[in-house]
């Protein structure tokens, strides 16, 4: 065929109607199996693309989603991201991504604007304390909410399970012998790290031990500053044999502190696996989340939703797990 093949050309070789054709091109559910396969077979023997342009203004939406982070070069939301286009691509859709920084209004400009776009649905690790905008947007589309869940708003949510990550880290660290254990985090009002540390308060109140304020810093809000936190905490008088870091910025910049003291007898165990954590001396324990699980399982309850799932909004958590390393298992330093 000389021309480019049309919706028509794939319904008269299915022997199914231009209908069919367009309700199995938006993976419309309720067409039966075998004729949803006898026209995904006329259009690979075609050549077959739809047209997006014209599809989005036949469907009042593209062909994309929107997904809406802090920060694209953060490594652990690259990873997210890139699962999310992994699913967006077999289920025949486009990603749209808008990085809203740390400013809580930030957020609300790019969702409205991403809104504006007529996205087929949004994807946000959200930064604001209140989401009841979202029932104002000029337009309402399907949204899941990553990694944080939202305020004053129903949403499908994926999470992972901070607080008995945390816990399990500082169990390890108490099982190994450590009695005053340091924190080092972002500041509290950050969702991940609210429940992080509320994590490492309650392993240390169920082991009988106390909470040691001077050993507790949320407000490192990247590895710089925690590179500050951790060198302060170890001029502490009668200061920390272990310290749990609450994110990857955090274990970077207190790995780094570590180093330049010379104090990799301090054991470290590291809430977020990252890059070369297995290659430093000692190796870093970490308790380990799967952003690309994350990210698939955001993208997977968005296209349902996209494609007409009407269930009430769903909650998912996901596990984490201990890497066993060797900074972990430190015992304190004589």
């Amino acid at each position: 065929m000389s021309r480019r093949p049309t919706l028509r050309d794939v319904s008269l070789l299915a022997g199914v109607s231009a209908k069919t054709v367009s309700r199995v091109v938006n993976d419309d559910p309720a067409v039966a199996p075998g004729t949803a396969e006898r026209v995904r077979a006329a259009i690979r023997e075609l050549g077959f693309h739809p047209n997006p342009v014209a599809r989005s203004l036949r469907v009042g939406r593209d062909d994309a989603i929107g997904l809406v982070v802090e920060n694209i070069a953060d490594p652990f939301m690259a990873e997210v991201t890139g699962a999310v286009e992994e699913v967006a691509r077999e289920r025949g859709m486009f990603v749209v991504i808008a990085s809203a920084g740390y400013a809580p209004e930030y957020e609300r400009v790019v969702v409205s604007g991403l809104s504006d776009r007529r996205v087929a649905g949004l994807i946000i690790t959200p930064t604001s304390g209140d989401h009841s905008y979202f029932q104002h947007l000029a337009t309402r589309i399907p949204t899941v909410f990553v990694d944080r869940p939202p305020i004053q708003h129903d949403a499908d949510t994926v999470l992972v399970d901070n607080e008995g990550g945390a816990r399990m880290a500082t169990r390890h660290l108490i099982d190994h012998g450590h009695r005053r254990i340091a924190f080092v985090g972002d500041r509290l009002h950050v969702y991940t790290t609210r429940l992080r540390y509320q994590g490492f308060r309650a392993a240390m109140l169920d082991a009988g031990l106390p909470v040691d304020d001077r050993l507790v810093r949320v407000d490192a809000m990247g590895a710089h500053n925690s590179t500050d936190a951790m060198m302060d905490l170890l001029e502490v008088e009668n200061g920390p044999t272990a310290v749990l870091s609450a994110n990857m910025r955090a274990s970077l910049g207190v790995v780094r502190a570590l180093h330049l003291r010379d104090r990799t007898d301090l054991a470290h165990v590291s809430f977020d696996d990252f890059p070369a954590a297995e290659s430093l001396n000692p190796p870093v324990t970490a308790v380990s989340q799967d952003p690309k699980r994350l990210g698939r399982q955001a993208a997977s309850l968005l296209l349902d939703r996209v494609i007409g799932e009407t269930a009430p909004p769903r909650r998912v958590v996901l596990p984490v797990r201990l890497i066993v390393r060797g900074s972990g298992e430190l015992p304190p330093p004589a």
